[in-house]
């Protein structure tokens, strides 16, 4: 299976995303072989949004590395992502992973 690598990357990640995508990875028993899957999910008469998940890579994505973390994404939603930036926020009363497009 060859998957396409960008130099360019499409979507960007901040440094608390990563260290909590790190986290993760090594105590979530995430397989090394997998990786971070970004895309999207919805479209049509609703609302487009985001999705972050671990997944083999395979034929139909596009792939690189942000900080040590290998990222897929499947090749089709790559211009939908294009400028997109994954947060993790963690507040007294909201915990979790946000998108912020530009």
């Amino acid at each position: 299976m060859e998957v396409r690598k960008m130099s360019l990357e499409p979507v960007s990640i901040t440094p608390k995303a990563i260290e909590e995508v790190k986290n993760i990875m090594s105590n979530k028993g995430i397989p090394e072989d997998y990786a971070l899957r970004i895309g999207i999910k919805g479209g049509g008469c609703g609302a487009m949004g985001y999705m972050l998940g671990f997944d083999k890579p395979n034929d139909s994505d596009i792939s690189y590395s942000h900080n040590e973390v290998p990222i897929v994404i499947e090749k089709k939603h790559v211009m939908y992502l294009m400028g997109l930036e994954v947060d993790f926020l963690e507040e007294s009363d909201a915990r979790g992973f946000c998108f912020n497009k530009d």
